[in-house]
Order: structure tokens, then sequence, then C-alpha cells
């Protein structure tokens, strides 16, 4: 099912972030229907480096090309601010629509852009992202790629310009829209109730961010579609890592940690290594 058709249903969607093939695996075999390739969270597991706007288009786009062949759900993927321009962000939704993404995320703060939960954010005029969406989807080539925009306006302009800003997108051709960073229950039920008749809309769940982290289950009531954990794998396995790599170095072994560890059989046995290999056995000495 696509993106767009599951949106038509009435329950919400739940995405957690990934940022590789692993992650992706092992969020689609724990049943979700879609995934959320963040931006942040290939910064900090390839870079290891903050969500400043470090990553590139491309980083992006391979990452997205290997996931996709990985998994079978939809992915929506972080375009931060499409990397420049409209015509950037036009190049930026055909390098994502090839490498298989079933939405992309673009946003209205200037390049480099930053996380939206960190503070001195600058916006570009709306105009200017208007004409970013337009651009994105005149580019696409298939109408079931969605165009999810973003407006970081709450912490710069105020709460009222992030709505006006957001319907300034919706009209642009936005497919969902994403206000960024509402601090109160109260501000989230105004944003549904504003555009939940209209269009998608999209929450995010950031552990530690201005945003009061909500169940899924609440969050549909409120109104949204959409609901994104982007980053909260990264801060799970990194503190995970931080155990870990603790461990070995004063036990000098990795047995103390064992309990909380994939054994090399049980690791195989998730990435469907004899599945692959007996598959691999097909081809041999093909004969026609």
């Amino acid at each position: 099912m696509t993106l767009r058709a599951r949106l038509s249903q009435p329950d919400i969607v739940v995405a957690p972030g990934v940022y590789d093939g692993l992650t992706a695996a092992m969020a689609e075999a724990a049943g979700f229907e879609a995934l959320y390739l963040s931006g942040a969270a290939v910064a900090y597991t390839r870079l290891g480096r903050p969500d400043i706007g470090l990553t590139t288009a491309s980083e992006m786009a391979d990452t997205m090309a290997l996931i996709a062949d990985r998994v079978n759900i939809p992915v929506i993927i972080d375009a931060d601010t499409g990397f420049g321009n409209a015509l950037n962000a036009q190049r930026t939704m055909r390098a994502y629509e090839r490498a298989g993404a079933a939405a992309l995320q673009v946003e209205d703060q200037t390049f480099p852009k930053r996380c939206g939960h960190l503070k001195d954010k600058t916006l570009i005029p709306s105009g200017e992202m208007a004409g970013k969406i337009n651009a994105m989807a005149e580019a696409r080539k298939s109408d079931e790629t969605l165009i999810i925009a973003r407006t970081d306006a709450i912490a710069v302009e105020g709460f009222q310009a992030a709505l006006d800003r957001a319907g300034q997108y919706l009209e642009a051709g936005a497919d969902v829209l994403f206000i960024e960073a509402p601090q109160t229950r109260d501000d989230m039920q105004s944003i549904t109730d504003t555009f939940g008749a209209r269009v998608p809309l999209l929450a995010n769940m950031v552990e530690g961010g201005m945003t009061p982290v909500t169940g899924a289950a609440d969050l549909q009531t409120l109104g949204f579609s959409i609901a994104i954990f982007p980053g909260g794998i990264v801060r799970a396995l990194g503190r995970t890592m931080q155990d870990y790599y603790a461990s070995l170095k004063t036990n000098g072994s990795t047995a103390p940690f064992a309990d909380r560890m994939f054994d090399f059989d049980g690791l195989n046995s998730e990435l469907g290594t004899p599945e692959m290999l007996a598959k691999g056995k097909r081809f041999e000495d093909f004969d026609g």
C-alpha cells in the first residue's frame, strides 16, 4: 500500500526513525507500516556529528537506496531545506524519488539548517518556501510521492505565524503539514483544529525536545495522521554503546554483557542469513 493510500485510513501512521538497512529491517520486522529516514540520525551515526546541516543530499540518497533495497514499506525521508534553492529542491526530489522514497519532508529554515529543537534557527521568506514546494511538486515523477512541508516558525516568529506559513505551504501544493516544536498540548490541538479537516498532519516526538512526548493513540485523538520518532533509536543505541564499551574496557571481555547482546547465530537469524544462503544455492550450477 502506498503512503498516500494509507493516510486515507483513520488510524495514525507511526513511523520510527531509522538510519540504515539494519534498523530499517528490524523496524519492519516489528510490524511498522512506514519508516522515517532521519537526517539527524544519519548525521549522528555516519558522521558522529550533531544535526546542524552537515549531511549532504547524496549521503541521504545513498542511505535511502540501501534501505529501499532492504524493506518493502514506505519510507519518509528528511530532505532538510531541499539543500538550497528551488532548483536544488527539485534535484533533491528527483534523487530521493529514484532512491525509493515515498515522501520527502522539506522545511523553511535557511541553509544550512539545524535540528528543529535547537535554538537560534533562521527562516527563509514564506514565499520562497512556497516556491520550493511548488517546484518539488513539478519535479516529482509520481503523484504518489508525497511532499511534507515543515515550518520551524513557532520558535522564530511565533505560533500564529507558523499557522499562517503552513496555510501558504498547503496552497503551494504540500500533501502533509508538519508544524515543528509546538510546546503545549493546547498548541498541538490548535494545529489540528486549524488544518486537521483539510490535510494530514505530522507530529514529531523528540525525547527531551520542545514538544511533550505523546503516545500514538493520544496523537490520533488530537487529530494527527503521522507520528514520527526520528532519533529515538540512536539515543537508545547510543546509551547501549556507551555501556557496552565501558563494560568491555573494564572486563576485557564481552561475557558480562552477553545477556544484552545477540550472539553470532542470533544476529544471523535476524538478518535472514540461512535463507539467503539457501536462496544463493538455487543459482549454483544453473543449467536453464
